[in-house]
């Protein structure tokens, strides 16, 4: 098991790549159906005549997928992966059958000038196709603690 990381382990420029995993047509339509319930995330013939062309996960689906990779990844942060806010766009749909990785690079290190047992580190993550075409990006601020004193 990885070891857990603390604000003074991240630096500027480290990366991280998660596993990859391959969306399934029943998880995508299970996702949607319980929380994006849109006909072009259901019925196949409907999406068809979409702007999708044909049935798409959802992109809060992408976004669970990416999440879920982030935390089994290597990127383990004491605590867990605490978000405090960002940016995310879906530059290209993700649809059922395509094989998902991320990648995660650390672009900024702060410590927290009132709370010194903590930081904020922004990172960009970008969540990639099995053509690596990004599907999902996001640059978000996490919570990171300092590694307590022995």
């Amino acid at each position: 098991m990885p070891t857990a990381l603390y604000l003074d382990d991240l630096a500027v420029g480290r990366k991280f790549i998660t596993r990859e995993i391959t969306l399934t047509l029943e998880g995508c339509k299970a996702f949607a159906a319980e929380f994006d319930p849109q006909p072009f995330h259901l019925d196949e013939a409907v999406a068809r005549h979409s702007v999708f062309g044909r049935l798409a996960a959802s992109g809060w689906y992408t976004a669970s997928v990416t999440m879920r990779l982030i935390v089994d990844s290597e990127l383990k942060i004491a605590g867990g992966v605490v978000g405090l806010g960002g940016d995310m766009k879906w530059p290209k749909p993700t649809y059922p059958g395509d094989t998902l990785r991320v990648e995660c690079e650390v672009l900024e290190v702060r410590a927290s000038e009132s709370k010194p047992d903590r930081g904020i580190v922004t990172m960009r993550n970008r969540t990639l196709n099995q053509h690596g075409e990004a599907v999902q990006l996001a640059v978000v601020k996490l919570l990171v603690p300092r590694r307590p004193a022995a």
